[in-house]
């Protein structure tokens, strides 16, 4: 699944499936986050990737686990966004979900666009909600998941937001 993208800036990206061979530029694309990116991402500071967190961030099974990156269209070298989802062991039905967008491209729809095809996804393989841990106070992310599902749940609980995304089912086949 590849998706090309126009941004609302008119930046143009490729939307598709994390590679093994994303290591580098996930690294590379850390460094050049701000440090509120990361923290907003992470909860906390993290300066690099160790090689064990590039294996399982870059080497996905794409049922229980699924990531994809968006890489710009005339320099697909370049990645400038990522998102997953992991299937809760416990609960199979729900998948904690997590998005990352660069701070140049923040506030064009890339990380709503990622977050419509992990739904996709997600549907597709059986899942019914998104979960995330979030800031409070980041309602960038409170928005995306609004593109995400009409039916959002969520409560603020030591310093963190807790939200839940109820995905709409997929529609029948005609």
């Amino acid at each position: 699944m590849w998706v090309q993208h126009v941004l609302s800036n008119g930046t143009g990206v490729v939307i598709r499936p994390v590679l093994a061979s994303d290591k580098p530029g996930l690294s590379l694309g850390l460094t050049r986050l701000s440090a509120e990116s990361v923290y907003r991402r992470f909860l906390s500071p993290k300066p690099r990737f160790s090689s064990a967190e590039l294996r399982y961030l870059t080497e996905v099974d794409g049922h229980d686990h699924v990531a994809l990156v968006a890489v710009l269209a005339d320099d697909p070298e370049i990645l400038v966004a990522s998102g997953r989802w992991v299937r809760d062991a416990a609960d199979p039905a729900t998948a904690e979900v997590a998005i990352v967008v660069a701070d140049g491209l923040q506030g064009q729809g890339l990380g709503s666009a990622i977050g419509r095809e992990l739904a996709e996804a997600a549907r597709a393989h059986g899942v019914a909600r998104f979960s995330a841990i979030m800031l409070p106070e980041n309602t960038a992310a409170l928005r995306l998941f609004g593109a995400i599902s009409d039916h959002l749940d969520h409560r603020v609980s030591r310093g963190v937001r807790e939200l839940v995304a109820v995905l709409d089912p997929l529609p029948l086949a005609a």
